[in-house]
């Protein structure tokens, strides 16, 4: 993959075919092609005649994996993305960010409104504001010795995930600390651009999506039926959602 130093960071990414660029930020414990090429994402895009641009965020996939946990607040992975934009000579552009990867574009849009069209925050809604609970549970998960030790059902879920993905457990378990920052309901009204919440029927994580869309000014919310937290991920519902979206304001 090609790779630019953000900070000094080494920040992997991706390019696939032409037309107008769209940002992909995955979630925790994913990657560029786990989030968005396995799940049809990229594809779906280019079919579109959209160019997807994809980033390992920092301690992910490609990137250098750091090990303390002052390095992974949202707001500087959010300046990895905008530099990346920058590396590529994009001046703005549409962003689809799932779980932690919409929590990043939350805080690019807040940061860097200039450079955003308009944001897809899949897997996240009232948490973005309120917070997670279950960060101690899936630190613990992600540092065990081995997935027997493991009880709790989210924990067991997310270190399943990392060792299915290959990812690095302790880099992973010193982003789950801090990456978690949350926004407070003053910074949410102000971002002004048209986002989308899309969040599955049966997610349990992200909290719901109306809620959070009506604080934004120009908000939307849609439902991906009979899905979790995982599921939605690829799911031809919200390919089709952000599709109209993105033809509506891209």
């Amino acid at each position: 993959m090609p790779s630019f130093l953000s900070d000094g960071i080494t920040i992997a990414y991706d390019v696939y075919g032409e037309g107008s660029p769209v940002l992909l930020i995955h979630g925790f414990g994913s990657s560029g092609k786990v989030n968005w090429v396995d799940t049809g994402w990229v594809e779906t895009l280019m079919q579109a005649g959209y160019q997807a641009v994809t980033i390992d965020n920092r301690g992910h996939g490609s990137s250098k994996k750091l090990y303390a946990a002052g390095l992974y607040f949202a707001h500087d992975m959010a300046m990895d993305a905008e530099r990346l934009l920058d590396h590529l000579g994009i001046a703005q552009a549409p962003v689809i960010g799932y779980s932690m990867g919409a929590r990043i574009a939350a805080f690019l849009a807040l940061r860097n409104p200039e450079r955003v069209t308009c944001e897809v925050w899949g897997g996240m809604g009232m948490n973005l504001i309120s917070g997670l609970a279950d960060s101690e549970e899936i630190i613990s998960a992600l540092t065990a010795d081995s997935l027997a030790d493991v009880r709790g059902k989210t924990g067991r879920q997310f270190r399943v995930f990392a060792e299915h993905t290959g990812a690095d457990k302790a880099a992973l378990a010193a982003c789950m600390v801090s990456s978690r920052e949350p926004m407070t309901e003053a910074q949410v009204r102000a971002i002004t651009m048209p986002v989308l919440v899309a969040v599955g029927e049966e997610d349990q994580m992200a909290g719901p999506p109306q809620p959070l869309a009506a604080l934004l000014p120009a908000g939307e919310a849609v439902t991906i039926e009979r899905r979790d937290h995982m599921r939605a991920t690829g799911d031809p519902q919200f390919k089709k959602a952000t599709l109209a979206f993105l033809a509506r304001h891209a």
